[in-house]
């Protein structure tokens, strides 16, 4: 399964949940926020949602503001 992280191509053995990905790439869960082919993925949703062969995922910095 390969799909692009940060505009890096990365190559997954098995499907995996978000969380399983920001465990395998080292990043932290907290101050991250994600989106999947440019939608935001709710936080409550990274334990059940899967990676997709394709997706583009961009994680960054969640800031707050208004």
């Amino acid at each position: 399964m390969n799909i692009i992280v940060n505009d890096e191509s990365l190559s997954l053995d098995m499907p995996v949940t978000i969380r399983q990905l920001l465990i395998q790439l080292e990043q932290p869960s907290i101050g991250v926020a994600l989106a999947i082919n440019e939608t935001i993925i709710p936080r409550d949703n990274w334990e059940t949602h899967f990676i997709n062969d394709g997706d583009t995922i961009l994680l960054f910095q969640a800031i707050a503001g208004g």
